[in-house]
């Protein structure tokens, strides 16, 4: 679950086992459905500073034949910041 703050401040919220959730303006998270339900999380919701929505729909809605734009990355050209040890 996705979890937007809708405010123009940052939000701490509590979240259960005692774990807090710091969002800024207009950022959001991913917390467990737990969480999602847990009643100070709840009150922030009602009170319009949250907004709750399902981000499990975004990761399976593309479509392809296999293939991937970013599997090319893993074989990049390094960087240039190579530290050389050893004997020279």
């Amino acid at each position: 679950m996705e979890i937007t703050n809708k405010t123009r401040r940052p939000i701490k919220i509590p979240l259960p086992d005692g774990k807090k959730l710091f969002l800024g303006p207009g950022k959001s998270a991913q917390v467990n459905p737990k969480a999602a339900k847990h009643p100070p999380v709840m009150e922030h919701v009602e009170a319009g500073d949250l907004e709750i929505g399902d981000a499990g729909g975004k990761k399976g809605s593309t479509a392809g034949d296999g293939s991937s734009s970013s599997s090319g990355s893993q074989n990049s050209a390094p960087t240039g910041n190579i530290r050389r040890t050893g004997d020279r």
